[in-house]
């Protein structure tokens, strides 16, 4: 990461190219006195009881919902997508998110009580305590319902919270962070703080207790590098490369439209959007066919009109899409449909889909982030899966097949932190199910208790279940007899064979 200077910071509509908003980015100082309010906010939020947090919680819950209408609006004008999407992919799942937040945290974070095998004579409870600060930094494709969802989630379990929101998308973060404040909930216990890269370096070099980061591979190693520096305690959900196994026996319509929804939501800036797909030859030319007429049907627009797929919000990704395309039809693949920017004003890539390619081509091997689906042809299961592996992110994967028992086996096959069958991106809008990549997808789970439990310190209390019963007989100094019997006792229960 680079060092962090002062400098105003210019938001523009991805899909008309307007300044929309001006804004100073905080200055080393001023991050580092950011996250010392929040160290003293936390010390009142962290001493309430959790239900009374998510009382609170509630509040703010019922707010953003009741703002609905002006969150969308922000939303569309800074990130272009379609209305239905902002509404549906962010709204809705984010009230939904912290409703279950709400509900499960009193129960996931009380005391557990742990009965050790070997030391029976004691009994062992597991605490769930606030940390100081958590920092959120987050990413620009969905730029409300990430941050808003993991600072609940952080909340609920005591903490303060400092969200550095994408520099390209910092608007309804802002406008959340409004209506927290007016509430009447103390400002200082959640912030956020619009920057880009050095922003987010000054945040984890402040004196924060845990990072929470969704974003590219590249932030997550500059990241994380600072943040093991700091000895400071890093979740990273990085980037996917999501394959899509069509097998032999697929539903060639409900393949093809998966193939669609799952490659162009979003205008497939989403790390769990469809970004390959393996077809098996017996169906490969009717998929393709068919998600070609498909792509060529969907309406390419700014969010403010009806339309199915927006504006790419950063402007670096056009000549990235541009670059993949031209080194796949240099290598053999055949544009079916798009491959180019739309003129005009905006960002606007046309949905392209891919056939003939190879898992040699770029389009294949790396991250899209954008409206293109390469198809590649395969001749077995083993080669689809073979080939699905053979990738550094891997974060979710899909799979279609008529059979349901035969679609499961395949999914155990495949390496991702996600499996899902017969159906495309549905996952993420489960609060309940833990989200996270492995490998170059990063470490750590988002969503579920695990997700939820990880903003918590977890602390370990032994005590005796007796007065009567203890260790003294371990103790110094060692009897003599005693090798003996612990000899005894590892030969009894360890090595003996299998009972008959």
């Amino acid at each position: 990461m680079n060092a962090l200077s002062s400098r105003t910071l210019v938001v523009r509509s991805p899909a008309t190219d307007e300044v929309l908003r001006e804004l100073a980015e905080p200055t080393p100082d001023e991050v580092a006195h950011a996250v010392a309010r929040a160290h003293t906010a936390q010390r009142a939020w962290g001493s309430l009881d959790v239900r009374e947090r998510c009382r609170q919680l509630r509040r703010f819950r019922h707010a953003i919902a009741a703002a609905a209408d002006e969150l969308v609006e922000v939303l569309v004008g800074e990130t272009g997508k379609p209305r239905l999407e902002a509404l549906l992919h962010e709204l809705t799942v984010l009230v939904d998110a912290m409703a279950w937040i709400e509900r499960k945290a009193p129960g996931a974070l009380a005391p557990r009580r742990v009965r050790p095998h070997l030391l029976w004579h004691r009994a062992a409870w597991i605490h769930y305590r606030p940390r100081g600060v958590v920092a959120v930094i987050s990413p620009y494709n969905l730029p409300l319902a990430i941050p808003i969802a993991d600072a609940t989630a952080a909340l609920a379990t005591g903490a303060a919270v400092v969200v550095k929101p994408s520099e390209h998308t910092p608007l309804v973060a802002l406008r959340a962070k409004a209506l927290w404040d007016g509430l009447g909930l103390d400002p200082d216990l959640f912030q956020v703080l619009p920057g880009g890269a050095a922003v987010g370096e000054a945040l984890v070099r402040a004196g924060v207790d845990r990072v929470a980061l969704t974003g590219g591979a590249a932030t997550g190693r500059a990241v994380a590098t600072v943040a093991a520096e700091e000895l400071v305690e890093c979740m990273l959900e990085l980037g996917g490369n999501a394959p899509l196994l069509a097998s032999g026996d697929a539903d060639v319509e409900l393949t093809a439209r998966a193939v669609v929804f799952g490659g162009f939501i979003n205008c497939g800036q989403a790390c769990i959007a469809v970004e390959r797909v393996y077809a098996h030859t017996s169906i490969h030319d009717a998929l393709v066919a068919r998600v070609t007429e498909l792509t060529r049907s969907l309406r390419v627009g700014g969010g403010k009109g009806t339309v199915d797929v927006g504006p790419l919000i950063h402007p670096r990704q056009i000549p990235h899409l541009e670059r993949l395309v031209a080194d796949a039809v240099a290598r053999g693949a055949r544009v079916c449909t798009g491959g180019e920017r739309r003129p005009g004003p905006g960002r606007f890539f046309m949905p392209t889909i891919l056939s003939e390619c190879t898992q040699a081509m770029a389009v294949v091997r790396e991250e899209i982030f954008g409206p293109i689906v390469p198809i590649v042809r395969v001749t077995t299961e083993d080669e689809a899966v073979a080939l699905a592996n053979d990738s550094a992110p891997a974060l979710t994967a899909y799979v279609f097949a008529r059979s349901r028992r035969r679609a499961h086996e395949l999914g155990q096959r495949l390496r991702a932190g996600s499996i899902v069958v017969g159906d495309v991106v549905s996952h993420y809008a489960s609060p309940e199910l833990p989200f996270g990549g492995l490998h170059g997808s990063g470490w750590g789970r988002v969503h579920g208790i695990e997700g939820l439990r990880a903003h918590a310190e977890t602390c370990t209390v032994t005590l005796p279940r007796s007065r009567f019963l203890d260790s003294r007989a371990f103790w110094f100094p060692y009897e003599d007899g005693l090798e003996l019997w612990v000899r005894r006792f590892i030969r009894f229960f360890h090595a003996r064979g299998p009972r008959r």
